[in-house]
């Protein structure tokens, strides 16, 4: 039976590229553009938020603890 090769892909202009490279120039590009369609007001409700949520979460565990102590 005869066994067919695949012929390497080669792209013009892309010879000299790594894939790390090209994966590189994708996660770079990605985040610029993520970057310029996210405002200051954005991050700053999304830290205060999460700060909020995070007093919250402590709170209702520490008095989730005391009331558990008090039923023992």
């Amino acid at each position: 039976m005869r066994q067919t090769v695949m012929p390497k892909l080669r792209l013009k202009g892309v010879q000299g590229m790594k894939l790390n490279d090209i994966r590189i120039s994708a996660i770079g590009g990605t985040l610029c553009s993520l970057w310029a369609s996210i405002s200051l007001g954005d991050v700053l409700q999304t830290a205060l938020t999460a700060a909020l949520g995070t007093l919250v979460s402590f709170a209702t565990s520490r008095l989730l603890a005391k009331l558990g102590k008090r039923k023992q």
